[in-house]
């Protein structure tokens, strides 16, 4: 007897993919480090694939101090040379640089609504966003909440934080579940 086959997403091939769907996108993430996490990595990928930044995920890791913006919001020109020779990651000056400057409008972020969680949730009033798409090709690329997202973090002073790039963090931090309905992971996700 053939086993039953798991159904997934359909942009979810590949080993790397299948475990990022099945055990991270679209789970809720609350935790402020996490958050800052996603918008550098998402920032990072513009203009590449999501799999080339899975891969060199570990790498931005160790670059940028576990993801704590505190430390990054203190790199200046010695640290931006050895990330702009670290082949780990995407060594993109406008992108490093970018890294840096989010840091510090990240901290001022905290600094304004107590945490990140607290100002980034509230434009989906606190609550994921329950979507019924049938296919991937259903999914937006923006929608109004992202294009608000975008403009108020650009207001602060954020880089690399276009609408698509929000939506795709929007996502992947479980503000949005776009799995799609007969996905494995859309019943659990929606629980969460």
């Amino acid at each position: 007897m053939k086993a039953k086959e798991v159904v997934r997403c359909g942009w979810a091939v590949g080993e790397e993919y299948e475990r990022y769907h099945d055990e991270e996108w679209g789970v809720p993430v609350h935790e402020d480090r996490m958050l800052f996490e996603f918008l550098v990595l998402e920032g990072a990928q513009a203009g590449l694939s999501w799999l080339t930044i899975l891969r060199k995920r570990e790498a931005y890791r160790k670059a940028f101090a576990a993801f704590d913006p505190e430390v990054v919001a203190r790199y200046g020109a010695r640290e931006k040379k050895r990330l702009l020779a670290d082949a780990g990651i995407v060594r993109n000056r406008l992108k490093i640089d970018a890294t840096i400057i989010n840091a510090k409008a990240f901290l001022k972020v905290q600094e304004e609504f107590g945490t990140f969680d607290a100002y980034i949730w509230r434009f989906v009033n606190g609550q994921p966003l329950q979507n019924e798409r049938r296919t991937i090709q259903e999914i937006p690329p923006r929608t109004v909440i992202s294009d608000e997202m975008s403009k108020d973090l650009k207001q602060r002073g954020f880089k690399f934080v276009g609408s698509t790039i929000m939506y795709a963090h929007m996502q992947a931090t479980g503000m949005v579940n776009d799995h799609v309905v007969g996905c494995w992971r859309y019943e659990a996700v929606q629980r969460m």
